[in-house]
């Protein structure tokens, strides 16, 4: 087991390992900015070494400044946590190659999903169901049209590289479709270094459905059930819940056995979550492959009983998973709402700033993971999250009761919040009945 782990991240997540590496008996090392000084993070690590200024480019990104902090450390393994450097391949290697454990997946499997392109090639090669689509990344204007004509309009242009929505257009038709093709190109290649894109049947107003997956080295793959992310605005999620309403039982096996089937394909390790679209017959196909953890594992880690930061470093340092997956049962019903420092009565616009007062909300069924407290300024350099609110009850209808009491009892002053935001959803009547989709907010709740 290891003896020391330098967590490569920051805010809620970094506490999240620090909490997982105090309760295996582990000592935590923190990084921080210069704008992170009195970060939570910063005070509860056993160790904490500053590794630059307060951009993200100059410090949380900055490979060999972490890499030093885990040298002067003394530790063995590194958790990236999620965002910064994740999800990057190159870091994974150095890490591997400078004598640290990655905890994460390896590399070659790391660069493989990463690409859209090749994880849909591996998902057809392990009988995962894929929009129709185009064979490969589009290299040619000709070829854009020849292919769109196959597969119907309206077609959807996606970066290969990256995620978050950019590099992502709609074309309606042939007149829209080169225009559309040439924003996502020019969109991908700034945002990623990657302007490769490939072409795919647009499904339009789906579900976003995804699989928590672990997988040991010893042969051992999990799920840990399936999750629905489908309240997102501008394909950021907002809202995720498990298990996903309105989803038939013969579909939810289909669909976490699929994405077991894409994981051993992948020669796949530790955690990573299986993402998928599902239309209004409860079709699925295959997005992409997180391989990484991800914010909204909390609602998995509730609805199964099982610790997905802990298993991620039991598994990094080559223990077997303690179950199987007979061993799990989905027990209950699990909702987070991310909080983030954003207007929503300004478009959600970000709103950083000294919190003057904090209460965080609590009671049966209640989990807070946060890192801010009264007094702590939110710095505007870094991503606007600053707490996951969690709850976890026998029915559905008393989860969103008693995370609708959790909203109104959390208080933040000083800055705006999406807390109120979350309430219209959670009492929307399209929510209550689990009709909504990935557009839902934007057509309903937004003006």
């Amino acid at each position: 087991m290891f003896k020391k782990i330098l967590i490569a991240n920051r805010g809620e997540i970094a506490l999240r390992v620090i909490r997982a590496c105090r309760e295996l008996g582990i000592q935590s090392v923190a990084v921080y900015s210069e704008a992170d000084t009195d970060s939570m993070h910063v005070a509860l690590a056993d160790e904490a070494y500053c590794v630059g200024s307060a951009r993200s480019a100059d410090s949380y990104l900055k490979i060999d400044q972490i890499i030093a902090a885990a040298e002067v450390s003394d530790a063995d393994a590194i958790h990236p946590g999620y965002g910064f450097l994740a999800e990057n391949a190159h870091f994974n290697e150095v890490c591997r190659a400078s004598g640290f454990e990655f905890i994460g997946p390896s590399p070659q499997a790391m660069e493989k999903l990463g690409d859209k392109n090749t994880a849909r090639s591996m998902a057809i090669a392990s009988d995962v169901p894929v929009v129709p689509g185009s064979d490969g990344l589009i290299e040619s204007d000709d070829v854009a049209i020849k292919v769109a004509k196959e597969i119907g309009y309206p077609v959807l242009i996606k970066a290969t590289a990256g995620g978050g929505g950019k590099g992502m257009r709609v074309a309606l038709d042939e007149d829209t479709l080169l225009t559309a093709l040439s924003q996502a190109r020019t969109e991908a290649e700034a945002a990623f270094g990657n302007g490769g894109v490939y072409l795919e049947k647009y499904v339009g107003n789906p579900r976003h459905i995804e699989v928590q997956v672990i997988a040991d080295h010893h042969g051992n793959v999990c799920h840990l059930f399936e999750r629905d992310c489908s309240v997102q605005r501008r394909h950021q999620k907002l809202i995720e819940e498990a298990p996903s309403p309105n989803l038939p039982e013969e579909r939810r096996d289909a669909i976490c056995e699929a994405a077991v089937r894409m994981i051993r394909g992948a020669d796949y390790t530790n955690a990573g979550t299986v993402e998928f679209i599902v239309d209004e017959n409860n079709d699925f196909y295959f997005i992409e492959v997180n391989a990484r953890i991800q914010v909204e594992h909390p609602v998995s880690e509730m609805v199964s009983g099982v610790d997905l930061i802990k298993s991620q470093i039991l598994v990094a340092a080559g223990e077997p998973l303690p179950f199987k997956q007979e061993d799990l049962q989905c027990v209950g019903h699990a909702i987070e709402c991310r909080i983030n420092a954003e207007d929503p009565s300004k478009g959600f616009r970000p709103n950083p700033g000294s919190i003057k007062k904090f209460f965080a909300p609590g009671g049966i069924g209640v989990r807070f993971d946060s890192h801010v407290y009264g007094g702590y300024s939110v710095p505007p350099y870094y991503d606007s999250m600053i707490a996951k609110l969690i709850v976890h009850r026998p029915t559905r209808a008393e989860a969103i009761a008693t995370m609708r009491r959790a909203l109104k009892e959390m208080q933040v002053e000083g800055i705006e919040t999406t807390a109120g935001f979350h309430d219209i959803v959670l009492q929307h009547e399209d929510f209550i009945k689990g009709t909504h989709d990935t557009k839902w907010v934007e057509r309903e709740l937004m003006d």
